[in-house]
């Protein structure tokens, strides 16, 4: 929302906005976590009183279904700088990339490269103090880990108590067979969610049936993170990561001034606020 390079410059708007709407936790893009300066943005944190979440996606030479290592080194490398910073957790697409499909369905080879990947990775948060995410997306992102079920098994598979699910509306939306059972699926592991649109815009204005995921939250007793999450302020360049050739929001403080007090609001009316 505020930036895609996590600079100095980008750090402090960021978090600074974050302040200024009241939110208690932000989520930091580590898109290059070796140029993230940690020690700042730690001190950022500490200053505005904010938590903080660090997410990603791995690039296609550290993809873990096919360059395991490659993407334990990435990862690593990732934690190490989320700790820095004073994160909570590191979580995303931990186990590839957003344009990762072969064309077929996964292999037994590929899920066993990414459980040997992220299990090693996970040990390492552990010994860093921190949670670490897998975010199910959807079959024209990837075609690894699409549903809560899903992300489940892969979470299951690891078998460490510091590996949590991850969820998106966007992406239940379209995978799952009634968001409230995407939750319910992931109940036991779920952890932390995107609060996105339909159209990845302003949440409340568009078809996320909103009242079926906060009814299904409270029914589990969700004691997690719900971050809001938009791409009205992504840069054209970028687009084509997620296929997002059109505005989808006039700007940024319609999406938080809107989309966040809906958010609140459902919250509110769940108790889950």
């Amino acid at each position: 929302m505020w930036t895609m390079v996590w600079d100095h410059a980008g750090a402090e708007r960021a978090i600074a906005g974050a302040a200024s709407y009241g939110q208690d936790l932000i989520e930091i893009p580590l898109v290059d976590p070796k140029a993230a300066d940690g020690k700042h943005t730690r001190s950022l944190l500490e200053k505005h009183k904010l938590r903080a979440a660090c997410s990603l996606v791995l690039p296609e030479p550290a993809w873990a279904s096919v360059r395991p290592d490659a993407a334990i080194a990435h990862l690593t490398t990732a934690l190490d700088k989320a700790a820095e910073m004073g994160a909570e957790a590191l979580t995303g697409v931990t186990y590839g990339g957003t344009n990762e499909r072969t064309g077929f369905p996964p292999t037994q080879g590929e899920y066993d490269n990414i459980t040997r990947a992220l299990s090693a990775v996970a040990r390492h948060a552990k010994s860093l103090g921190l949670q670490f995410g897998i975010e199910a997306v959807n079959r024209y992102e990837s075609h690894l880990i699409n549903s809560a079920e899903q992300a489940v098994a892969l979470v299951e598979r690891i078998g460490m108590d510091n590996v949590f699910v991850h969820l998106d509306t966007f992406h239940m939306n379209i995978e799952e067979k009634g968001l409230a059972n995407g939750i319910l699926a992931a109940r036991d592991h779920l952890k932390y969610m995107h609060m996105s649109e339909s159209d990845r815009g302003t949440p409340g204005y568009g078809n996320i049936a909103w009242d079926a995921i906060f009814s299904s939250l409270a029914a589990i007793g969700f004691k997690g993170a719900l971050t809001l999450e938009s791409f009205a302020g992504m840069p054209a360049h970028m687009a084509g990561a997620i296929s997002t050739w059109r505005p989808v929001a006039r700007d940024a403080d319609e999406v938080f001034d809107n989309g966040l007090s809906f958010l609140r609001n459902k919250a509110i009316q769940y108790g889950l606020a």
